[in-house]
């Protein structure tokens, strides 16, 4: 039964669950062995809660014995990401050795969320400093590995959340995305990753209520099945009047729209979103997974974006806009007796420490031009969807890269000749954090040397149930679960 619990979905684990096939203990203490034996491979997991994991178990047993009324999430053990997540009692590094020890005494709203839908969280799991690169490493842990190859990395900065899932560590994980770091690790990790449109989950965030607008930030599952997606959806999107900018409760049903019809919709194939280059090895993957769509008689047709900037502008864009969040950080901090920008800037990794430099330059018109170069990319993907159903594209440019020895993993310089940022230039999802459109990463597929490549479908602003039913048809029409069960097999006979 090892690997049925290890790779069972959410939705099937909840069904045996209040059946009393298995009981949460049962099913809780499995997945802690499991981390035990397979985590320090992989190093998804960096801060575990063992105890009240186990005491949460035991009183979902306690509540199904009695017959009392449970969540959707009852008794599925769930990873959080190590990045301003925060549990009472529990370290909360966010992956930065000036803050190795750091505590607040407060339970993040998705946490709460999850654990009052009755999910028992596990641990913490990795995460780059501050979630600033596209790569998880960090001084304080080291980088996290995809289950498909030791060697390479899981991606960022939600890389821990989506290797816990595809190593079979956790049911479900939780993710943030702030250029990317929902899509890029589920590519990398072969798993789904999916970041909502802005404000249908609650970002809740002090002193500043306003800090998720630039560029805009977002909370997500990643998951082995699209369903499962759903399954968390139905418990964090909501409305939360403590987050200004969060969207009204609407009629949506998350679930629901897995089983949607899709026959007639229409989706714009870009291999490049106009901008980026693409190693063939990705871009061989995408292009054949595109023809699921036509299979499942939804028009397939590629099209050019035609945006004016080029993809250094626009990361470079990025790397400005994060720079003003992490110097927000430090003014945050400094009372706190944490000096990110004095007595531990040391502390600090190169690139991370660069964004602070870059922060402490700008000027108020820096950030008021960066809204306009911003519109640069929302308007031409606009005019796609206001054609067509979704834009379908590689989640990124480049197969998983080899892990660093230093603690700062990054990307690549350079792909297909064309010099690109290392932190995030390589990854295709960024653009999508200036516009706030619904976008899940799915596993394409793999390239010739067994590396898992992902596929971003992006969908039009507010349209969560399409984003969803597509994604579910693409499931139904090239299944992946096996993949995982392949990768399991491996790593026993190893």
């Amino acid at each position: 039964m090892g690997y049925e619990i290890a790779f069972m979905n959410a939705v099937e684990l909840g069904s045996r669950i209040r059946r009393r096939d298995l009981s949460p203990v049962e099913v809780v203490n499995f997945f802690l062995d499991r981390i035990d034996e397979r985590n320090p491979a992989i190093n998804a997991f960096v801060t575990m809660v063992t105890d009240e994991a186990l005491a949460r178990a035991k009183s979902a047993e306690k509540a199904l014995m009695s017959g009392d009324s449970l969540g959707p999430l009852h008794g599925i053990p769930v990873a959080i990401k190590d990045l301003f997540t925060f549990k009472p009692g529990i370290r909360a590094t966010s992956g930065s050795v000036p803050l190795k020890d750091y505590q607040l005494d407060m339970t993040s709203s998705y946490v709460a969320d999850i654990e009052a839908a009755g999910g028992i969280v596990l641990g913490l799991t990795n995460s780059p400093e501050f979630g600033h690169k596209g790569a998880t490493d960090n001084y304080i842990f080291g980088p996290t590995s995809t289950p498909f190859d030791l060697t390479r990395n899981a991606g960022g900065s939600s890389g821990g959340s989506a290797a816990a899932v595809a190593a079979g560590l956790a049911t479900l994980s939780q993710g943030s995305d702030g250029g990317g770091s929902i899509r890029i690790p589920a590519s990398f990790s072969g798993v789904y990753g999916y970041k909502p449109s802005y404000g249908r989950v609650p970002f809740i965030t002090r002193p500043n209520a306003f800090t998720s607008l630039n560029p805009f930030l977002f909370v997500g599952p990643i998951t082995r099945t699209v369903e499962d997606a759903a399954l968390v959806m139905s418990v964090l999107g909501r409305h939360d009047p403590r987050d200004p900018l969060s969207m009204p409760d609407g009629d949506v049903s998350y679930l629901e729209a897995t089983r949607k019809p899709v026959a007639g919709m229409k989706v714009a194939y870009s291999p490049d979103l106009g901008i980026f280059p693409v190693e063939d090895s990705v871009a061989k993957v995408v292009r054949k997974a595109t023809e699921a769509f036509q299979e499942l008689d939804i028009e397939v047709d590629q099209v050019e974006l035609k945006i004016d900037r080029t993809q250094q502008e626009l990361s470079e864009l990025w790397i400005r806009q994060m720079a003003i969040l992490h110097m927000e950080l430090a003014h945050v901090f400094k009372p706190q007796g944490i000096d990110l920008l004095g007595e531990h800037n040391s502390l600090l990794t190169p690139t991370f420490a660069k964004t602070l430099e870059i922060g402490k330059k700008m000027s108020g018109w820096d950030v008021r031009n960066g809204q306009i170069l911003r519109s640069s990319v929302y308007d031409p993907i606009q005019d796609i969807l206001d054609e067509y159903d979704f834009i379908v594209s590689p989640t990124l440019s480049v197969p998983p890269f080899k892990n660093a020895t230093n603690g700062d993993t990054l990307g690549p310089t350079e792909v297909n000749g064309e010099t690109v940022d290392p932190t995030i230039g390589w990854c295709m999802t960024y653009p999508i954090n200036y516009t706030g459109n619904p976008a899940a990463s799915i596993p394409a597929g793999f390239n010739e040397e067994g590396l898992p490549i992902g596929m971003q479908i992006i969908g039009r602003r507010h349209e969560d149930e399409n984003v969803l039913a597509v994604s579910a048809a693409f499931e139904r029409a090239r299944p992946w679960y096996q993949s995982y069960l392949d990768l399991e097999e491996k790593t026993n006979g190893q």
